[in-house]
């Protein structure tokens, strides 16, 4: 995985702690507006927020167990 792919420009020399901690809008492709959406519905304020989010986890374990259906 390429860091600087995923990951707004002010952030690929960040420690992967550091990472965690910032607001969702550090990944590449989350706007500001798409993480004052994410607070609102879900009180998701960081990247370690949105991993850790019950609906995401959810989806992976079923995505994960599909591959095997």
């Amino acid at each position: 995985m390429e860091i600087n792919k995923i990951l707004d420009k002010a952030y690929e020399k960040k420690s992967f702690k550091e990472v965690a901690d910032a607001p969702v809008s550090a990944l590449q492709g989350v706007s500001e507006g798409d993480a004052v959406k994410l607070k609102e519905a879900f009180n998701v304020k960081t990247v370690k927020d949105l991993a850790n989010l019950k609906y995401v986890r959810w989806a992976q374990a079923i995505t994960t167990l599909a591959e095997y259906d």
